[in-house]
C-alpha cells in the first residue's frame, strides 16, 4: 500500500474516528485505526465495539486532489499514536507506505516514522444492515433533538436501560424520551416515511453525545437505519453506528401529570438566570436545592438559604399566574438543565402541588416536555 494525502484532510477524518476509540477496550485490535485505501479514496474506521465510526476521504474534493493512490490496500495503526505523529508533522504532504509485512513508513518534509502496524484481517468488520428501512431528520434538528433529551440520561449502571434516550415511534412521530428517576426530557418530532415495524429502541447517551460532535455544522439531512441491536447514522461520508441497549424502558408516558393546580407564564432567560444566582449559595450544599414560590400579584421569588454561608433571594415578575399559591424546591442543575433545553424562549410551568412532579414546556409548542420531581426540604 502506498499514497500519500493532505495532512489537514487527514486530520479532519482522524478527528472523528478518534472519537470511537478508547484506551480502556478488551479487545487489543481496537486500539487501533484501520486504513483501507481503494480506488475510490480512503476510509478510516475507528470503534470500541459499542460505538463504530467510518470516515471516507474522496481522491477530490471540490475539483481539488487530496490523495494520490500508488497501490491500494488495509492496515491497522496505534490509534493515539498515529494521530499524534499526523498532528506534529512538519509539512502538508503527508506519505504513507506499508511494505514487507506490516511495516508503515510515514513521511512529511525531512521527518520519518516507521511503525509496525497491525493485520487488518483481524479487525472486526462493520455490522451488517439492511438499509430497506430508513428515515431521514435534517443535521440541524437531530442535534437539537440530541442536546433537548440525552442531558437527563442516567449516569449510574444501576440500571442501564436509563443510560440510554428512549425512541419511539408511533404515529408519524418520532418521540424521544431520557430520564434518570428524578427528572424526565421528552421531544416530539413529526417526521415522514417514519419505519412502521420499529417501534422503540434505547440508544446510549454516550453514543448521542459522540454523535453530535461529529455532526458538526453540516446541515445535510442524516440517513437512520434502526435495527434490533444497531442503529446506524450515516451523514455526508460518515457512518456512525451504535449498539443498542438491551431491556425494556419504562413507560414514562403515566408520569407526566394531566391536570394542574397552578399554572405559571415566565420568561425562560430571566428565571435561569435566577436560579443560577440562588444556586452560587446553595453549590456547597450537595444537593444544591432552590425554593421557588408565588407571591401576590404575579410574582415569584426564588431564593436559597445556606446555614453557614448566608441567604439569596430574588423576585421575578410573570407573565400569567393562575391557580393556588405554591412554594416548592427543586434541584438548581436539574432546573437550569432543563430551561437550557427550552433555551430562552417564554416557558409554561405546571404544578400538581408542593410534592408532585412539576412540568416546564415552552409557550410556543408541545414539542419539548421537561418534568422535575421536587425536593423535600424540612
Amino acid at each position: 500500500m502506498k499514497f500519500d494525502i493532505m495532512r489537514d484532510r487527514l486530520l479532519d477524518g482522524l478527528n472523528d474516528v478518534m472519537k470511537a476509540v478508547s484506551s480502556k477496550t478488551t479487545i487489543p485490535i481496537l486500539t487501533g485505526i484501520k486504513i483501507d485505501v481503494t480506488e475510490e479514496g480512503m476510509r478510516l474506521t475507528g470503534s470500541d465495539a459499542d460505538i463504530t465510526i467510518q470516515t471516507f476521504i474522496p481522491i477530490e474534493e471540490n475539483g481539488d486532489q487530496v490523495i494520490n493512490i500508488a497501490e491500494t490496500g488495509s492496515i491497522v495503526l496505534q490509534a493515539r499514536m498515529f494521530n499524534e505523529i499526523v498532528r506534529k508533522l512538519p509539512t502538508n504532504d503527508v506519505e504513507i507506505e506499508v511494505s514487507n509485512g506490516f511495516q508503515t513508513h510515514i513521511r512529511s518534509g525531512k521527518s520519518e516514522f516507521h511503525l509496525i502496524g497491525l493485520d487488518p484481517t483481524e479487525y472486526p468488520s462493520l455490522p451488517e444492515i439492511a438499509m430497506d428501512r430508513q428515515f431521514a431528520i435534517p443535521a440541524d434538528l437531530l442535534k437539537s433533538i440530541i442536546r433537548e433529551t440525552v442531558f437527563a440520561v442516567a449516569t449510574s449502571e444501576s440500571r442501564p436501560v436509563l443510560t440510554g434516550v428512549n425512541w419511539q415511534i408511533k404515529d408519524e412521530e418520532l418521540i424521544c424520551v431520557a430520564t434518570d428517576s428524578h427528572r424526565l426530557a421528552q421531544r416530539k418530532t413529526k417526521l415522514e416515511q417514519l419505519p412502521t415495524d420499529v417501534h422503540s429502541v434505547v440508544i446510549p447517551g454516550k453514543s448521542l453525545n459522540e454523535l453530535n460532535k461529529v455532526l458538526g455544522e453540516t446541515t445535510e439531512p442524516v440517513q437512520i437505519v434502526i435495527t434490533s441491536q444497531q442503529v446506524l447514522f450515516k451523514a455526508e461520508n460518515i457512518l456512525f453506528f451504535s449498539r443498542l441497549l438491551e431491556g425494556n424502558y419504562p413507560d414514562t408516558s403515566r408520569l407526566i401529570p394531566e391536570e394542574f393546580k397552578t399554572n405559571i407564564t415566565i420568561n425562560g432567560k430571566q428565571l435561569l438566570q435566577a436560579i443560577d444566582r440562588a444556586s452560587l449559595l446553595a453549590r456547597e450544599d450537595r444537593n444544591n436545592v432552590v425554593r421557588f414560590e408565588t407571591l401576590e400579584s404575579n410574582i415569584v421569588e426564588i431564593s436559597s438559604n445556606s446555614p453557614e454561608i448566608g441567604k439569596v433571594e430574588e423576585q421575578i415578575q410573570v407573565e400569567s399566574l393562575t391557580g393556588e399559591n405554591i412554594k416548592i424546591s427543586f434541584s438548581a442543575k436539574y432546573m437550569m438543565e432543563a430551561l437550557k433545553a427550552i433555551d430562552g424562549q417564554d416557558v409554561v410551568i405546571e404544578f400538581t402541588g408542593a410534592m408532585r412532579p412539576f412540568i416546564l414546556r415552552s409557550v410556543h409548542d408541545d414539542a419539548i416536555l421537561q418534568l422535575i420531581l421536587p425536593v423535600r426540604t424540612y
